[in-house]
């Protein structure tokens, strides 16, 4: 068993992470480029997966190093925020303004921080019992994450939420503009009306 994980160390995941950078090279500067950060593995026809090890939001120059500015139709972040200090947050969110083009999108959906279930927010929050929560460094809701994007630069459209009085909100969104899993329609906990588990899910647009 450890020579087999050895061989996928030092052979298979070179060879991924060479064809996920070839990959996206060759999307970047074609019409309608949509990329999907944070996922090399889940990710929907029509849509380019990156990594950190490759793509990290925090850092102009990997940006630099596939596109050029205002060149980018969409990008989604599906629970990737939550994993950025506050400061780190807003850095991610003026790279990704920088690099989309007016009018494109960016699609982000985050723990959400005013869900009314105790055991939900026991399960998100930083130093939660989820998996991946000890990495979680902020609990967004719609307000702060309102805030954050705004600053950015964007205009913010809400899509799912649980407002400050435990009320769920959410409007139509097409998952051809970004597939968010775990969202009231599509996260499979969600069961005969009952929300188990829920995303604070917006769109930022740039104008």
């Amino acid at each position: 068993m450890n020579i087999l994980k050895s061989l996928v160390k030092s052979i298979y995941l070179p060879l991924k992470r060479q064809y996920s950078i070839s990959r996206l090279k060759r999307a970047a500067g074609k019409p309608n480029l949509k990329i999907v950060v944070g996922s090399s593995d889940i990710y929907q026809k029509g849509w380019i997966p990156t990594e950190i090890d490759f793509l990290n939001m925090l850092k102009i120059s990997d940006w630099e190093n596939f596109f050029k500015q205002n060149s980018v139709d969409s990008i989604i972040a599906e629970h990737v925020w939550e994993h950025l200090t506050p400061e780190q947050g807003l850095l991610a969110a003026t790279n990704c303004f920088k690099y989309l083009k007016s009018a494109g999108h960016l699609r982000i959906a985050v723990p959400d921080g005013f869900n009314p279930k105790q055991e939900y927010l026991s399960y998100v929050k930083p130093g939660g019992s989820g998996a991946g929560a000890d990495d979680h460094k902020l609990l967004y809701n719609y307000q702060s994450m309102t805030e954050m994007l705004q600053r950015a630069g964007f205009n913010v459209k809400l899509l799912e939420f649980f407002d400050e009085h435990g009320k769920f909100n959410n409007v139509p969104w097409d998952k051809k503009d970004g597939m968010v899993w775990r969202s009231k329609e599509h996260d499979p906990r969600n069961q005969n009306g009952e929300l188990n588990y829920t995303s604070l899910i917006v769109d930022a647009i740039k104008p």
